[in-house]
């Protein structure tokens, strides 16, 4: 089986520090190469890969301001298009733009659809429901209108996370954007009404809402530490009591969430979207419904097993999990 997947272009494929949807391309393309498939793979000409790597632009137009977006994404997508007849499935990871060629090439293509940033871009979806194969990677992220193959969770490498089987109480964890739909603000509150130390990590998505609701907050309680790659993700997740996740949206799914369960962390997050796919309340973390409630549940942290945290994570969310499934879609895509 020959696959061609294209990847976003807005950071490289893996990213170094954010970037989720690359993230989850470059777990796929690996782990699908690893069983022997034929695999191209689509992204910016800076990534790291096992794959034939083919490239349009040269980096990402996060990491290069000097880039035009919707330039590098029309050639990057043109690219992928006008090969496709090289391969027996098309994989599309970057949202509903590549939609608008599908209907020019024969070979199939299911699209990974990560979230539904607005309601405007469902129309798109919607016309091209009947032509492709959409995967949902929540049950909680489908829309009603749409017909879907299968719902995949994403995975994670477990060997870049270990657990930690110690309980350490010196600090919380926030890990991710700094936006309201993150819920960093509400974070901060559940630190200040706790009295416990946190520690915030991730990209300033949002800097007016990160110096009206976090900044004056940061001294000897609350810490921010910036963006945090991936060879210090581990510890700082592995030695944190909890991982703080009072989003504000129905959020698709939660890389972060797993990533911190891996280490043995729990996670406390608010009952929204993904998160009670993700949260098996009493064993690696516990649902809330506000700040409050979220103080009180870090009262109860410690009768909660690590090694069941992880657990959950080998048994649901592993990267061989999902490579597996994502296979299995290949072959029902194929042997219709």
């Amino acid at each position: 089986m020959k696959v061609g997947i294209l990847s976003p272009i807005a950071w490289r494929t893996p990213p170094r520090h954010y970037g989720p949807w690359e993230q989850f391309v470059s777990l796929l393309t690996e782990g699908l190469v690893s069983r022997g498939l034929d695999v191209d793979l689509y992204a910016t000409g800076d990534s790291v890969t096992t794959a034939t790597l083919c490239s349009a632009v040269a980096s990402g137009y996060e990491e290069d301001r000097l880039l035009e977006p919707k330039v590098g994404e029309a050639l990057h997508i043109s690219n992928f298009f006008e090969n496709a007849q090289k391969y027996d499935l098309l994989h599309n990871s970057f949202d509903f733009l590549p939609l608008s060629y599908s209907r020019l090439v024969s070979t199939p293509m299911v699209t990974t659809i990560h979230g539904f940033s607005s309601s405007k871009i469902l129309p798109v979806y919607e016309k091209y429901n009947r032509d492709g194969y959409y995967v949902s990677i929540s049950n909680a992220d489908r829309a009603k209108s749409l017909d879907y193959i299968d719902t995949v969770y994403h995975g994670i490498d477990l060997k870049y996370f270990d657990l930690q089987p110690e309980i350490k109480k010196e600090y919380l964890l926030f890990f991710g954007r700094f936006h309201h739909d993150k819920g960093a603000a509400e974070a901060v509150q559940i630190a200040l009404k706790s009295g416990m130390k946190m520690k915030m990590a991730g990209i300033i998505q949002d800097q007016d809402y990160f110096d009206t609701t976090v900044a004056p907050f940061l001294g000897e309680q609350i810490e921010y530490v910036g963006s945090v790659g991936p060879e210090a993700r581990n510890k700082i997740l592995g030695d944190a009591y909890a991982l703080l996740h009072p989003i504000n949206f129905s959020e698709p799914f939660g890389f972060s969430v797993v990533e911190a369960m891996a280490c043995g962390t729990p996670v406390i997050a608010f009952a929204k979207g993904s998160m009670l796919e993700l949260i098996q309340p009493g064993q690696n973390g516990y649902l809330v419904d506000n700040v409050d409630d979220a103080v009180d549940a870090i009262k109860n942290l410690d009768s909660l097993d690590r090694a069941t945290s992880r657990r959950i994570v080998e048994q649901r969310f592993s990267v061989n999990i999902m490579v597996e499934n994502y296979i299995k879609v290949y072959e029902k895509i194929l042997s219709r």
